[in-house]
């Protein structure tokens, strides 16, 4: 296709940075590198196509609008609702749902919306604990979710697994409004048909947070909630490979009648516009839809089942040199540590990686001592690894790279790390290596590499 307006836009632009903003041009620049160079394995990351970066970086993001496609409250709005209803379309076909909302600025707003639309202050919400793995909008005393409306907090079982009886138990004794079904750390498959007989015993709704695993339940590789739950929210950044956003889906339940009347479909709409957003980020919209576009695509699925056996693989290797992977495995993308039984903390675990261009992220894990600051946990993730090609064979590697660091780590508290220089520049130089090997896909590589340490060189 022959360059037009877009594509001159976005190469003046970075040209006007580079000129009238240095600092801040190498600033990005060096982050570009970062990201190249080092092994990504935070469970929450992926990093999205360049088409899906133009996207936020287009003219879309000038229009000032309030609404939905058709019905906007301001004019010049005949393209943007085009791409709008693009991305809701292919929402609806990437997860076969009924009813799909592109506008939620993250699935943190998606799971506000849905609580202020459908429940009143103070009634009760049903959530997974923060230490057994869920997520600070499903009841956190530091979050709205947890001081707006009172929180009921369901756990794990003595096998790490979520304690489905005593969630049962805890929904027929307190009658919750809602329950959230979903989690932020737990490495297995979730029981969503489950979920929904308590729910409905009880007469709560239920909501599926599936931001972690949005990606896999796309490609039906794991169980889809969207015809079991009443609402299924997500991010759009993590497993889809999109921009910072949210979805809210709905499936079979998207013309049920709320107390109000109205039904979900329409109560949830409301409530995004005008009730909690005002304009919609149609910048973002625009990347959401295109990289929905990807989810419907062969190398996606293949992508996602690359995904579940390099996890599988990489908690395997880790288990087999002594690192304690709880619940014993994974069905997901995620593999969790608890690394306070080799006497580190997550921080120090966390900082000591990252010297060596290894990206976890610390993570707070059952009966732990720690606060989430310092936590006793560490969180891994292949969504990163996958989508740079590596398979099973280079879990292997990842795990030794992985094990080398943590194993020469000398603690001197709950977040400094001693770590031997020599120990620290090999692994770096496994790390480089190992990126070098499998670049990011459609990525423009970085044009130097430092001889001395044989990480790649930002240019600033």
């Amino acid at each position: 296709m022959t360059a037009g307006i877009f594509d001159r836009t976005l190469d003046h632009g970075a040209r006007l940075l580079a000129d009238r903003d240095p600092e801040l041009y190498g600033l990005l620049e060096r982050e570009q590198v970062r990201q190249h160079e080092t092994l990504a394995m935070v469970a929450a990351a992926s990093t999205a196509d360049p088409s899906v970066l133009a996207c936020e970086a287009s003219a879309t993001g000038n229009v000032t609008t309030e609404g939905y496609p058709g019905a906007r409250y301001h004019a010049g709005c005949e393209l943007v609702d085009e791409v709008e209803r693009l991305a809701v379309r292919r929402a609806k076909e990437a997860f076969g749902a009924r009813h799909a909302n592109v506008q939620p600025h993250s699935g943190s707003t998606a799971n506000q919306v849905v609580l202020c639309s459908l429940l009143a202050p103070g009634d009760v919400v049903l959530g997974m604990g923060l230490k057994a793995g869920g997520h600070l909008t499903h009841g956190a005393s530091a979050s709205m979710s947890g001081r707006f409306f009172t929180p009921v907090r369901y756990g794990l079982d003595g096998d790490g697994l979520v304690d489905y009886a005593g969630m049962a138990a805890l929904a027929r004794e307190h009658r919750p409004k809602l329950i959230f079904c979903g989690a932020s750390s737990y490495p297995r498959a979730i029981d969503f048909e489950r979920f929904r007989e308590v729910a409905d015993e009880v007469g709560a709704y239920l909501v599926a947070d599936i931001s972690h695993i949005a990606g896999l339940v796309a490609a039906g590789v794991h169980p889809s909630p969207v015809d079991v739950a009443h609402v299924t929210t997500t991010s759009t950044y993590k497993q889809l490979y999109g921009p910072r956003g949210g979805l809210i889906l709905l499936g079979r339940d998207a013309g049920t009648r709320t107390a109000s009347g109205r039904t979900l479909q329409a109560a949830l709409e409301d409530a995004v516009f005008p009730y909690l957003q005002g304009t919609p980020r149609l910048n973002t919209i625009a990347a959401k839809a295109r990289a929905l576009a990807d989810v419907a695509t062969p190398a996606f699925r293949e992508r996602a089942e690359r995904i579940v056996t390099t996890a599988a693989a990489l908690a395997k290797e880790l288990d087999s040199r002594g690192h304690h992977v709880l619940t014993g495995g994974t069905d997901t993308h995620m593999v969790l540590l608890d690394v306070a039984r080799r006497g580190l903390t997550g921080t120090i675990a966390e900082r000591a990686l990252e010297s060596c261009g290894v990206i976890v992220n610390k993570n707070s894990i059952p009966g732990d001592r720690h606060g989430p600051r310092v936590a006793g946990g560490v969180r891994l993730g292949t969504n990163v690894l996958a989508l740079r090609g590596m398979g099973v064979a280079e879990m292997a590697e990842c795990a030794d790279l992985f094990d080398t660091v943590l194993a020469a780590v000398r603690p001197s508290g709950d977040r400094d790390y001693g770590l031997d220089e020599g120990v620290r520049r090999a692994a770096a130089a496994r790390a480089a290596e190992l990126c070098r090997r499998f670049p990011l896909p459609d990525h423009p590589l970085p044009a130097a590499v430092r001889p001395d340490t044989g990480r790649v060189a930002a240019a600033v």
